[in-house]
């Protein structure tokens, strides 16, 4: 009885072990989209994860993989019971991760591999960008570069990854599920005002956001905004302790290093922190300063605290707007010319721009076969601005400076500064960086000053602006949304988004975020393509101009409602 007990289990085995080897011998060539479940517990972290099942081929494994890089727990727990042994102890992924399409596939590299226990895996999909070490966005689109070696355990056991990659990967879902973006405040002195940095910090635990966001701040700008900013927490500035919340749920934010701070920079320095943390914290904010409050006699902060920052730079309510229709400026108020030789046909106006504060024009004029520049009162004569050529983007003015920027012949960025004499006199733009994309179409100042989008190539493209007086440069260009965003002609700021206009007929008119990371269409009902031009400012409606006229909406589902004083070939602008 005992021989035949031992002769069945040892049948049992054998047929177990050939059920394996089948599974073995017949992976599958390429995976599709699975998500898989599973126990490990990972090294050092208490945290209990699943384990994929131990007939997982190795395609599914490296899916499952990628898909629990972003899985809630400590030191990439989940992500580590994909590895073998070695791997779960000695992986120690860098910062940076990879955001990859949400649809991508697994397929088997054809290299020959000298251990048939061994197989390596390409990652095939699209990288649509990057999060880097100071947590900021960086667009990107291009084909997956990731291989992944995997290994049978033993004779009859598991796949798992060895040598995994060293940086991370996640899908674009899991990303925006695990990732919240917040604009991380800087000051620019130019325009005296904080201008937002999109950063993104890990959701979970939410108790953890202002903690996570001050590291940000207190890091600096991304490399975006370098130079164009001032980070006013940098050394010797740190946080003393954790940040924390008290039993009356106010949050303190402990610093030191501030010894001779003055107190017109300590008051900077809270709007900072509070403009920055209101994204993740409607608590109050006590503001330490190695014990003692920031700002004396005002512990504690909340958002209503703080002063009008950059009001200079906001529209009036009077000013609703101009366009330029038949080489005339024009109101969009009244559709009535505006006073003067840019309304009544005395210059032959190509485009045009109005100061923030409206009292001032700017007009590239057609003369001969080229074009010039007029700068001076609205409403009164225009004196030439000493530059001219074949082409001009429509002007923009630079906020804070007065200054008045274009771009002449697609591939020279002049900026007009006034003198003490009230002459306007060029000066020059270090633009290398960015017209090494190609020739420039349009140019628009962020209401910030910080930045640029400019269109080249029927593309969209952001730029820091960096430097003061006789030094400026446009630095860091950044290309938005490559793949989907193509044969743009216009854009324009609305906040710190971007509003653009396009050839396209299925989304003439977009909405992008500054970094590129998320592009929505608006609704594109009664517009006539092409669309050819775009206004855009906070707190104001969107016009566009179509073959029809001129059109406006407020937010992206909104059907597009014909301006109350639409006019056919007109190209509007809001000051700036």
């Amino acid at each position: 009885m005992k021989h035949q007990a031992f002769r069945a289990s040892r049948l049992l085995l054998t047929a177990l072990c050939f059920v394996l080897l089948a599974g073995c011998a017949n992976v599958p060539l390429e995976s599709q989209p699975v998500v898989v479940p599973g126990e490990r517990q990972g090294p050092g972290t208490g945290d209990v994860v699943p384990d994929p099942p131990p007939d997982t081929d190795p395609l599914t494994l490296v899916r499952g993989f990628i898909r629990a890089t972003l899985k809630p727990g400590a030191n990439y727990a989940a992500a580590r019971a994909y590895l073998d042994e070695q791997g779960r102890a000695d992986w120690r992924p860098s910062r940076s991760l990879t955001i990859i399409q949400d649809t991508f596939g697994t397929v088997y590299d054809t290299s020959p591999q000298p251990d048939p226990n061994t197989q390596v895996v390409n990652v095939r999909g699209v990288d649509v960008g990057t999060l880097d070490q100071h947590n900021a966005f960086v667009p990107d689109y291009t084909s997956a570069a990731l291989q992944v070696k995997v290994r049978k355990q033993g004779k009859d056991g598991p796949w798992r990854i060895v040598d995994p990659p060293s940086d991370l990967y996640a899908t674009e879902s899991d990303f925006s599920e695990n990732y919240t973006p917040v604009p991380v405040s800087f000051y620019s002195d130019t325009a005296a005002t904080f201008v937002p940095d999109r950063r993104y910090v890990v959701a979970k635990p939410q108790s953890g956001l202002p903690g996570r966001v001050m590291d940000l701040l207190v890091s600096g700008p991304s490399p975006s905004l370098a130079g164009a900013v001032r980070n006013l927490l940098g050394e010797p500035i740190e946080i003393d302790t954790n940040v924390k919340s008290l039993d009356d749920g106010t949050l303190v934010v402990p610093l030191t290093g501030l010894t001779g701070v003055p107190d017109d920079v300590r008051k900077l320095i809270a709007a900072q922190i509070v403009l920055s943390l209101q994204y993740v914290t409607s608590a109050r904010i006590r503001i330490l300063a190695d014990g003692a409050p920031l700002v004396a006699n005002h512990p504690d902060w909340r958002p209503n605290d703080l002063p009008a920052y950059g009001a200079a730079l906001s529209l009036k309510l009077e000013l609703q707007g101009l366009a330029t229709v038949d080489g005339r400026v024009r109101s969009l108020t009244d559709g009535a010319p505006v006073p003067g030789p840019a309304g009544n046909g005395g210059y032959d106006v190509v485009s045009a721009a109005q100061s923030i504060d409206g009292k001032r024009l700017a007009v590239v004029e057609r003369s001969g076969g080229g074009v010039r520049l007029r700068i001076g009162d609205l409403g009164h004569d225009l004196p030439l601005g000493n530059l001219s050529g074949s082409t001009m983007t429509r002007p923009t003015w630079r906020p804070g400076t007065g200054e008045v920027w274009t771009v002449t012949d697609q591939f020279t960025v002049g900026r007009m500064v006034m003198g003490p004499n009230g002459q306007w006199t060029p000066l020059h733009v270090n633009a290398t960086d960015l017209i090494q994309q190609g020739g420039i179409t349009e140019l628009r100042f962020s209401r910030d000053g910080a930045r640029v989008a400019a269109v080249i190539k029927g593309q969209l493209w952001v730029a820091a602006v960096v430097g003061a007086d006789d030094s400026v440069s446009l630095r860091e260009p950044r290309h938005l949304q490559p793949h989907d965003l193509e044969e743009v002609v216009d854009a324009d700021w609305i906040g710190q988004d971007l509003v653009a206009v396009t050839k396209s007929m299925s989304q003439p008119v977009v909405k992008v975020t500054v970094d590129g990371q998320r592009l929505d269409a608006f609704n594109s009902s009664n517009l006539t393509t092409p669309v050819h031009g775009v206004t855009a400012a906070p707190d104001r409606p969107i016009v566009v101009a179509d073959a029809n006229g001129l059109w406006t909406a407020s937010v992206l589902g909104e059907v597009w409602r014909p301006h109350a004083h639409s006019m056919k070939e007109a190209d509007p602008f809001y000051p700036g």
